[in-house]
């Protein structure tokens, strides 16, 4: 057996027992000096096509089951949840826009927002607390997680769909072309949200979830 196979097992080994994903660099500190990107790529490649995948989520590396047989390991039926299209629009702005505050994503959508609506993207794994504004009243801003990378199948946030993709899906309707200007003017290379002032933020009352018309 050559030092490339031990390299390879000794990679795979690592990446198995590991309890989350690992990125090349972590991956390293526990191989030493060697071609660790190369064996995640020869790696990727032996598992093209078979039962599990090996992939690559904003920079960190996991096998995962291949999607075609994600439904041979379902034992019970999942319960389908639909976020409300407010949902919807608020994850969408965090996506194209964060870090974003509370503030700055009620003055895209030109609307209160409901404090359950981001407790609801927040409980599904999808939006974190990404820390502070550095303006008076330090307001929360937000950000998207690994997990929404994971579950929409994205490697990083460059992969988001741009407007003209949007639309031709059919996933953004006429009356959202302002809505989606907004989108479309958004640079994704640049994680930095804007730092516009805002005032205190408060809870819009009476807000309930269930009763906002659902996202198409």
């Amino acid at each position: 057996m050559t030092e490339a196979d031990d390299l390879l097992r000794a990679v795979e080994a690592a990446l198995f027992a590991a309890e989350e994903p690992l990125t090349a660099e972590q991956l390293s500190a526990h191989l030493g000096d060697a071609d660790v990107r190369g064996a995640l790529a020869e790696l990727q490649g032996h598992y093209a096509k078979r039962g599990v995948h090996l992939v690559e989520r904003a920079k960190r590396w996991q096998f995962q089951t291949a999607p075609d047989l994600a439904h041979l390991l379902r034992r019970e039926k999942e319960q389908v949840r639909r976020l409300s299209r407010a949902a919807t629009e608020v994850l969408a702005i965090i996506a194209y826009h964060e870090p974003v505050s509370r503030a700055e994503i009620e003055a895209i959508r030109g609307v209160q927002t409901a404090k359950g609506t981001l407790d609801v993207l927040m409980e599904a794994g999808w939006v974190r607390a990404a820390g502070r504004r550095e303006v008076p009243g330090r307001p929360l801003i937000y950000a998207t997680t690994l997990e929404f990378l994971v579950h929409f199948g994205l490697e990083s946030r460059r992969d988001l769909p741009g407007i003209d993709e949007l639309k031709a899906a059919g996933l953004l309707d006429p009356v959202d072309d302002a809505y989606g200007a907004l989108i479309g003017d958004t640079d994704l290379g640049d994680d930095a949200g804007d730092t516009a002032e805002e005032d205190t933020d408060t809870d819009a009352s009476g807000a309930d979830l269930d009763d906002e018309e659902p996202a198409s």
